[in-house]
């Protein structure tokens, strides 16, 4: 018997990223939970608009999204609870300006670059529908054929309400083929 726990975000556990974009000369940097795909081409990084970067984000339609890993989790971890309003956070990681002028997190083995198309605001929230530009994988995380291989990468992911970390696990089945 399923009990109704009311109105709860329940799509959790999801992809721990750390979000990047260039504030003047300087990147600046968040944590973000809450992130998602609404296309093949495009993603979806929703931000509380309490947050210092998404003036940096909405001036310039650029950002970069880093996908974190257990190797650099402390550091993203801190991205989660310092402001760019209050401290500086330019040095807190060494990064690499992509080619459409985003900056991307060395340690990140995969960071993907954006252009905002569109904001969608929502109870105080910017909700950043952003199309991909570019993704940049480490080469220890590609397989044979060039592409991601979750079996070498392990994102972190985020549980909602718990604050909890996770890594990814094992596969279970193909898609598309667990009834054949």
């Amino acid at each position: 018997m399923k009990k109704n726990i009311g109105a709860a975000l329940a799509l959790y556990p999801a992809p721990l990223i750390v979000v990047g974009a260039m504030a003047g000369r300087k990147p600046t940097w968040t944590l973000v939970a809450h992130a998602g795909t609404v296309a093949h081409s495009h993603l979806m990084v929703s931000l509380s608009q309490a947050h210092f970067i998404n003036k940096a984000i909405l001036e310039t339609k650029r950002l970069s999204v880093n996908v974190v890993d257990e190797s650099w989790l402390k550091e993203a971890d801190l991205m989660g609870t310092t402001s760019g309003a209050k401290t500086d956070k330019s040095g807190a990681f060494t990064f690499t300006l992509g080619e459409n002028g985003a900056p991307l997190i060395d340690k990140a083995k995969i960071s993907i670059e954006c252009e905002v198309e569109q904001n969608v605001e929502v109870a105080k929230f910017d909700n950043l529908i952003c199309k991909i530009l570019a993704t940049y994988a480490d080469e220890a995380v590609l397989n044979e054929a060039g592409k991601i291989s979750y079996h070498q990468f392990k994102p972190v992911l985020f549980e909602f309400p718990t604050y909890e970390y996770f890594v990814t696990g094992g596969k279970v089945g193909d898609c598309g083929r667990m009834n054949r």
